[in-house]
């Protein structure tokens, strides 16, 4: 994919809605690889002693899974200069498994840094579950 340009970039533009699947063989692998091992991503007994509905999945998991839509957009991970979100709900990963919708929208051009200030939308189960989620893409 063509990493994105300033020209053919314009407020308001939306990044088309993606869903991203979540399994429990997700969590395990991310809990490997990151070191978080906290058993509410894990064991189904133990998120829903602690009040939960099931499993959830890691805040970092979907902030990445966020991450790599506007990636995608932009051409180049590289391109992501700036990421930042509040985690609003948790991603419940029921055992046949969960999804994460990501849409965004650009809100703001910087022609002189040549940057976009993209908005994302990130859901779950009809639930929001990232707000103030803003990334900012250098573009070509």
């Amino acid at each position: 994919m063509a990493v994105r340009t300033l020209a053919e970039t314009s407020v308001g533009d939306t990044i088309e809605a993606r869903t991203i699947a979540v399994g429990r063989d997700t969590l395990v692998a991310y809990a490997a690889a990151s070191g978080d091992q906290n058993p509410i991503h894990q064991d189904e007994q133990f998120a829903r002693s602690v009040g939960l509905p099931d499993v959830i999945a890691h805040g970092m998991w979907t902030m990445g899974a966020a991450g790599s839509v506007v990636e995608e957009w932009a051409g180049d991970g590289g391109r992501v200069v700036e990421f930042g979100t509040r985690f609003t709900k948790p991603v419940v990963v029921p055992q046949d498994g969960g999804a994460v919708e990501v849409a965004g929208v650009v809100k703001a051009l910087d022609e002189q840094s040549r940057r976009a200030t993209v908005e994302l939308t990130a859901t779950s189960g009809g639930d929001k579950v990232l707000g103030r989620c803003l990334a900012v893409v250098q573009l070509d």
